[in-house]
């Protein structure tokens, strides 16, 4: 279905939903579409997927859009480096204005193999067009997925996303890329078929406005979607140590379990994994002190647009709590929240793995206790009382053995709270790749 139109006329449904609601959406709706198929395009999984066989498509990286950039886009164009956790025979893009508050006009895209190492790319980029046109125009609010763009990739790929904006227009991000992106400056128009990318002068640690890349392969059994704050989203996986950094590297625990899928598994058993996290963000909405740049971005207000609407999701890795009890909720505010996103996930046939809530200095006897609630209801029959699938023991792998509310030293990036790139590590080797496997596809 139309991308806008799908959103508005089944707001609580995901794109995994089929039914005779959505052919009869679709047969009403089929002439406002054919009207206005310039400015919204098509979400991979219907029509487009429709033509190549729905199961062939898998959501291999993804960025949570999370809120407004502080310098708007003019006339400029954008080269964004996305990290494939699994390749395929052809890819396709989602562009997201979600935070806009006036349309985004993206009047050319191309994807391109790249080195990830600066704006250049490996050969020269291909178009990548939405309802067969190079131009599409986001409406403030919206979101649009690409055409079939053929372009064969491999496990652990880098590929390069250009967008070139006509106007002024501020785009949505997600703040913490932990490597550098590339802009054109201001005024300077369309590069995005440039294969040396000398027009890409400056430079951002974010990622604007690409939030999702699927990948066509259809010996992918599924994607698992990791889901949570600051710990999914990777922070501290540039830290290798006092004074020592390596940004770019792409060592979230996310990303080396993705590459341990690869080595340890074969290919008909494979699962891509995407990343959802958003640092700061709580799992419950009703926490009293949640911080007004994350408010509005707990677990069950994203769940549709950062899990339910990527493609040929079966399982999701999910890290949520201890925000929650630094902003003040309780363990029964979090386990209610818990259980309506467990719920919400299940009824789509996606299966649950779930973390308790890890190490943090400073909790109070308070916070330890419902902490510990929290953690009795998730390995409560090591499937959190069958609310859920299977338990992610992180946080045994990083608490200190001496002081229980800390990082063990040689995991700790120095906060006490997040995983150096050691930990990282560590959190992926805990992970029980026939377990989380078990939600794929037969």
């Amino acid at each position: 279905m139309h991308g806008l139109l799908a959103r508005i006329l089944h707001p609580a449904r995901s794109s995994r939903s089929r039914g005779v609601g959505a052919a009869l959406a679709l047969t009403v709706v089929s002439s406002v579409l054919a009207a206005s198929a310039s400015t919204a395009a098509a979400p991979a999984g219907t029509e487009q997927a429709g033509r190549t066989g729905s199961d062939a498509w898998f959501t291999s990286w993804a960025a949570s859009q999370q809120n407004l950039a502080p310098t708007p886009l003019r006339d400029q164009s954008v080269r964004m480096i996305t990290h494939l956790s699994q390749g395929g025979d052809a890819v396709r893009i989602r562009v997201q204005n979600t935070f806009g508050r006036t349309p985004l006009t993206v009047d050319a895209a191309t994807v391109a193999p790249s080195s990830g190492q600066d704006a250049s790319t490996e050969g020269r980029p291909r178009p990548v067009t939405f309802d067969g046109r190079r131009q599409v125009v986001v409406p403030a609010g919206g979101e649009v997925w690409s055409d079939t763009a053929a372009l064969r990739t491999g496990a652990q790929d880098d590929v390069a996303v250009s967008l070139s904006v006509s106007g002024t227009v501020t785009p949505g991000r997600h703040e913490s890329a932990f490597r550098t992106n590339y802009l054109t400056a201001p005024g300077t128009g369309d590069h995005t078929a440039d294969a040396d990318g000398t027009a890409y002068t400056e430079n951002t640690g974010s990622t604007l406005l690409v939030s999702a890349v699927d990948v066509r392969n259809p010996r992918l059994r599924g994607s698992l979607v990791a889901y949570g704050s600051s710990v999914v989203d990777g922070t501290g996986s540039t830290n290798c140590g006092p004074d020592c950094s390596r940004p770019g590297a792409d060592l979230r625990w996310t990303d080396d379990l993705a590459r341990r899928i690869t080595s340890e598994l074969p290919a008909a058993r494979r699962v891509a994994v995407a990343n959802a996290g958003i640092g700061g963000t709580t799992s419950a909405a009703t926490c009293p002190d949640i911080g007004e740049p994350v408010r509005g971005l707990d677990a069950a207000a994203r769940l549709e647009r950062d899990v339910l609407a990527l493609h040929g999701v079966t399982g999701v890795l999910y890290y949520y709590g201890t925000n929650d009890l630094a902003a003040g909720c309780d363990a029964a505010q979090i386990l209610e929240s818990y259980r309506e996103v467990f719920r919400r996930l299940r009824a789509e046939g996606i299966k649950v793995y779930v973390t308790p809530i890890t190490p943090r200095p400073g909790y109070s006897d308070r916070n330890n206790r419902d902490r510990h609630d929290v953690g009795t209801f998730v390995a409560k029959w090591n499937n959190c009382g069958g609310t859920c699938d299977g338990v992610l023991p992180f946080d045994q792998v990083l608490r200190d053995p001496v002081r229980p509310n800390s990082i063990n030293p040689p995991y700790d990036t120095g906060d006490g709270v997040h995983a150096n790139i050691a930990g990282q590590q560590a959190l992926a080797d805990i992970v029980s790749l026939p377990m989380v496997t078990s939600s794929a596809r037969r």
